[in-house]
């Protein structure tokens, strides 16, 4: 079985959790089952469910792969987290904004890159039937 890419994972987890993400108020009335609206806490068993793999493997590509390459430090010195083993009591969080922002710029190169192999494929089909006309 061939794993999920980034591109994959990162759309399952948007899809799943932007309602949750958006409905986040400061309003003190209000409950939000979380401690804050960046950090949205996420069910690596059922993202998994959703690709079709082990739960290990999900976990394994947000903590040890993405929060290494999407994860920066600040010039003050502060850490901005892609993916965080807990934020107060909530447990397995994605910073969320960040998670967008990466999705964003993982389907702009994915559609160059679909626009490159398409008009790669036409100009070759072109290169054979002119010759023939």
């Amino acid at each position: 079985m061939k794993p999920p890419s980034d591109l994959k994972i990162l759309d399952v987890i948007y899809k799943l959790y932007y309602d949750e993400f958006q409905s986040f108020t400061q309003e003190p009335d209000v409950q939000n089952g979380r401690v804050g609206k960046i950090h949205v806490p996420i069910d690596c068993k059922m993202i998994a469910r959703e690709l079709g793999v082990d739960s290990d493997i999900v976990f394994g590509r947000l903590y040890y792969h993405l929060e290494e390459r999407y994860g920066y430090k600040r010039e003050g010195g502060s850490r901005v987290v892609f993916f965080s083993l807990g934020v107060g009591v909530d447990r397995h969080c994605v910073n969320f904004p960040l998670l967008a922002s990466v999705l964003a710029g993982l389907q702009e190169e994915n559609s160059k890159f679909q626009w490159a192999t398409v008009l790669s494929a036409i100009a070759l089909l072109i290169s054979i039937v002119v010759p023939l006309v």
